[in-house]
């Protein structure tokens, strides 16, 4: 069994996946994406998304690359590969309306040809040690060309392919369709790690039970509780398994909250914070009272106050 922590923008940055790795049961983790629209970026922007270049956790960080022009994003992801980075992704996942409209993420799916010649070109410009993966949903308007479009980057050389039981036009509406997932695994001789509506060590079995994936990608649900990973690995080795408690999550929340406060412009303060405390509030109430207390301040001493006073006197 393999757990990865998905790259949710805007909120899984190299803060988060220090302190989740620290939490345990994570096997991998990628990196918010890189948009490669018309240049080779320099450097430091590979650093700043991937600060593990220089200080490596761990567990492997893969960069991973957003864009449609397949020249440019094989000399980026040489000069990642160059930097230091352990594995390169491909996104043709992302929903967002800003993103499809130029070009990246889940649109380029209705564009197998092309999926194809970014997964060639970007496994010739990187050093065969350096896998390639991707990671794409079951279409963009719809789900009728997932099977043509993972068939297309596995013949262009990727080494895995994670696949969000969902099409753009589901959004993040339940279900998702885990069966679907089955049938791309069922085709393909490279490994396939099912996303999506994991929730639960329950939901995790019958995602494999639907799928046949052993390995998952964790995103929302490991960001409502960031002992899910744990979770489903006691449950899957039948051992008894004590969850976090919310003294836990508020000295998680509180050493965050430090961290990113140091990094981001002032005008910024808070905000992953208020992303996380939006999903924590899932499975933690106090997460949404102290979102309540928090979400019109940009105050860093304001808001260490507040999680310090959410935080219970004993564990």
């Amino acid at each position: 069994m393999r757990i990865y922590l998905a790259p949710m923008e805007g909120v899984v940055d190299h803060h988060l996946r220090r302190l989740y790795t620290g939490v345990g049961g994570i096997d991998l983790c990628v990196t918010e994406f890189v948009r490669v629209t018309h240049t080779r970026l320099p450097e430091k922007v590979f650093r700043r998304y991937c600060p593990e270049l220089a200080a490596p956790l761990p567990i492997p960080v893969k960069i991973q690359l957003l864009g449609s022009d397949p020249a440019l994003l094989a000399i980026n992801a040489r000069r990642a590969a160059r930097l230091g980075a352990p594995g390169i992704d491909l996104n043709f996942g992302c929903p967002a309306k800003t993103v499809n409209k130029n070009r990246g993420g889940a649109c380029l799916l209705n564009e197998p040809e092309l999926l194809h010649d970014i997964a060639r070109q970007v496994r010739d410009a990187v050093p065969a040690a350096i896998p390639v993966t991707a990671k794409i949903r079951l279409g963009y308007e719809s789900r009728s060309r997932y099977i043509e479009n993972a068939l297309a980057l596995a013949e262009g050389g990727i080494a895995e392919l994670v696949v969000h039981g969902r099409s753009k036009a589901d959004g993040y509406r339940p279900p998702a369709y885990w069966g679907c997932i089955g049938e791309i695994r069922e085709r393909l001789t490279i490994p396939v790690i099912a996303n999506g509506d994991i929730w639960s060590p329950e939901d995790y079995r019958q995602c494999r039970a639907e799928s046949g994936c052993e390995n998952v990608m964790l995103g929302r649900g490991l960001l409502s509780r960031p002992d899910l990973a744990l979770a489903i690995r006691a449950e899957h080795q039948g051992a008894e398994y004590q969850p976090l408690n919310w003294h836990n999550i508020s000295d998680l929340l509180l050493q965050f909250q430090r961290e990113t406060v140091l990094s981001y412009p002032k005008q910024f303060c808070g905000n992953r914070l208020k992303q996380w405390l939006m999903y924590l509030q899932r499975h933690y109430p106090q997460a949404g009272q102290l979102f309540e207390a928090i979400k019109k301040t940009r105050d860093p001493q304001v808001i260490e106050t507040a999680i310090v006073a959410a935080r219970p006197l004993a564990a």
